[in-house]
């Protein structure tokens, strides 16, 4: 924007900016806000969106959110979110790769309707996907049962993509059985999409339990 370092330094010194972090600025007395925040980030942390739980809530499908509830912040890289968007936007940041690297770049990742300049935040059945990926990590059994069987229309050919870019068996088995237990109208045709493999797969919960899932 035409302001050398000098002149920057000049400025924090007066008092006409704050500083966030290096190349990082703002005014003394404005107010950052979430969604350009979310905007200004993604340009520095490659595929950087709102995802899993938090995309599912933000597009209509949620359950009893609380008021200290932690959005939930996907991106390629792993590394940690700057302390001044945290400080003022609590949330989580999660870096897996649940999707191989030949699904085309953005798919499944759009602005909301309402916010069409808005930052990325993954459609409904990524973003399902993506907290599917978290169930016995940070995503507990029956808050996602119950967040899923709201979830009862879905783009069958964008799950297929979404699901045949996805080598995760958990993910796989666990979108399929709970559908079908869940009687989602969308589970039967989806079950050929899905890589269920052989025999038992489990895992035990950080509450005790054990979560198995049948092929």
């Amino acid at each position: 924007m035409g302001v050398s370092s000098a002149l920057a330094w000049h400025y924090l010194q007066s008092g006409w900016l704050l500083r966030l972090e290096r190349g990082v600025f703002m005014f003394p007395n404005d107010e950052l806000q979430r969604d350009p925040c979310l905007k200004f980030l993604a340009k520095r942390i490659p595929g950087l969106h709102v995802g899993g739980k938090t995309a599912l809530a933000w597009r209509g499908f949620r359950q009893n959110l609380s008021l200290r509830e932690h959005m939930v912040v996907w991106g390629d890289l792993r590394r940690s979110l700057p302390n001044w968007f945290t400080s003022r936007f609590p949330c989580r940041y999660v870096s897996k790769n649940l999707f191989s690297k030949d699904l085309p770049p953005g798919f499944g990742l759009q602005s909301l309707p309402e916010i069409p300049d808005g930052p990325l935040v993954s459609v409904p059945e990524r973003a399902l996907l993506e907290m599917l990926s978290e169930v016995g990590v940070k995503q507990g059994v029956e808050e996602t049962r119950n967040i899923m069987e709201s979830v009862r229309s879905l783009r069958l050919e964008v799950l297929a993509t979404l699901l045949e870019h996805c080598p995760r068996v958990k993910v796989h088995r666990l979108c399929i059985q709970w559908a079908e237990e869940l009687n989602l109208d969308w589970a039967t045709p989806t079950r050929k999409s899905c890589k269920l493999g052989q025999g038992r797969w489990s895992t035990r919960l950080k509450d005790g339990t054990t979560l198995t899932l049948k092929p």
